[in-house]
């Protein structure tokens, strides 16, 4: 497997800093999973940090999607931070940009919540 999550709370946010490969396979599912996992657990903001992020695949970008759809089924919001310039050029060519909302700065994405 070629993902790390690591998770830590911030000002009430769970975030999950995200390393490595976000593609098919145990690292798509060991994603979905943690959501679930933290959703189930009465985690109700989420917010992911991908700047450790090398490489998303569409299976990737699939799970992002679904871990989404997720957390508005829980009314738990569910943002990215430190997006790579391709993963923000794929989600807005494919029009999914929408559905997330993206900072630049986990400070910025941070206060979002309050």
């Amino acid at each position: 497997m070629n993902l790390t999550i690591s998770l830590r709370e911030a000002q009430g946010v769970t975030v999950l800093d995200l390393a490595g490969k976000v593609v098919l396979g145990e690292e798509c599912n060991s994603l979905r999973e943690q959501v679930k996992q933290l959703l189930a657990a009465g985690k109700k903001k989420l917010l992911v940090n991908m700047s450790g992020v090398t490489r998303v695949d569409s299976s990737g970008i699939g799970i992002l999607v679904e871990a989404v759809i997720l957390a508005a089924k829980d009314d738990a919001p569910f943002k990215l931070v430190n997006l790579d310039r391709i993963v923000y050029n794929t989600l807005r060519t494919h029009r999914l940009l929408p559905a997330f909302e993206v900072y630049d700065s986990e400070a910025d994405a941070l206060a979002s919540f309050q």
